[in-house]
């Protein structure tokens, strides 16, 4: 049986203790806070497996996962690649790029698994909709929106553009199949906190040609993308827009099972006028399923 340590089981951390536990390993928990331990007492994890210090437990185990305070993730992620741990780490996987790139390094040197945690890539919504843009359901795409906000307390550890936006960042490389080729932001901190709590990110992937690196035509480009992220606007919000010549997709993240509406909306010129067509809209049902579990 695969030896598994979970450092971290503080709000998220919660939910990859539960799921770890539901699955065929030997389950080993650190946390700094015994208080937090108490949760991995309560599902059965002995307490041999509990220690408030990591350390103890990384000559036993075959792999870990990081779920602690964004700036703390790199050292100790680290220190398991060294030690010859396939790691998960929940993203970010570090705070600064060049820091992430070591760790992506380190760990192709030894031969090891480092797998960043995204896990709105592992939800049945965002499948149907890869497997939709590359079948050419929408024709050829051109625009991608992303809305993660909402009021709610922000993270002490990073700005909102680490916490929330990279979600949708993520996504989209995911959805589109590559990097964007520019990336621009505007960011403004008006909590006075130091770090930014709202963001408008913008991304624009170029063109792919012919040869060996062409892409479906569907996925061809140009696409641009926004992802807006924040503190203050009132709700939740976990929504995007994919936007093709022929199909639009809203996804809303918050539903449980109707999580995207298709429209067959499009432009048309008639009588030298452009006008707004309205077409077909449908409602795509998805089977409950947790995306966390999926992920792992």
């Amino acid at each position: 049986m695969v030896k598994v340590l979970l450092v971290g089981v503080g709000r998220w951390g919660t939910n990859h203790l539960r799921v770890l536990r539901s699955l065929p390993v030997d389950l080993y928990v650190a946390d700094l806070r015994d208080d937090h331990l108490s949760r991995a007492r309560a599902l059965g994890v002995p307490e041999t497996h509990l220690s408030t210090d990591p350390a103890k437990f990384v000559p036993r185990v075959d792999a870990a996962a990081v779920v602690i305070p964004g700036p703390a993730q790199a050292a100790l992620c680290r220190t398991l690649l060294s030690s010859g741990k396939d790691v998960f780490v929940e993203k970010p996987l570090a705070l600064d790029p060049l820091e992430a790139k070591q760790l992506a390094e380190l760990a192709e040197e030894r031969g090891r698994i480092l797998q960043v945690g995204h896990i709105f890539r592992f939800d049945p919504a965002s499948q149907c909709l890869r497997a939709a843009i590359a079948r050419g359901d929408f024709g050829r795409l051109r625009m991608l929106r992303g809305r993660f906000s909402g009021f709610k307390r922000p993270r002490a550890d990073m700005g909102v553009s680490f916490s929330d936006a990279v979600h949708f960042v993520d996504l989209f490389n995911y959805l589109v199949g590559r990097a964007p080729a520019r990336v621009s932001a505007i960011t403004k901190d008006f909590l006075g906190r130091g770090v930014d709590d709202e963001a408008l990110i913008a991304l624009d992937y170029e063109v792919v040609g012919n040869g060996a690196d062409a892409a479906a035509p569907a996925l061809a480009g140009p696409i641009w993308a926004t992802v807006e992220s924040g503190y203050h606007r009132p709700g939740k919000w976990r929504e995007i827009v994919v936007v093709g010549e022929g199909l639009t997709a809203v996804c809303d993240y918050n539903v449980a099972q109707y999580k995207v509406t298709t429209f067959r909306n499009e432009h048309v010129v008639k009588g030298g006028e452009l006008l707004a067509t309205e077409g077909e809209v449908r409602q795509l049902e998805f089977p409950p399923e947790e995306p966390l579990l999926a992920e792992w």
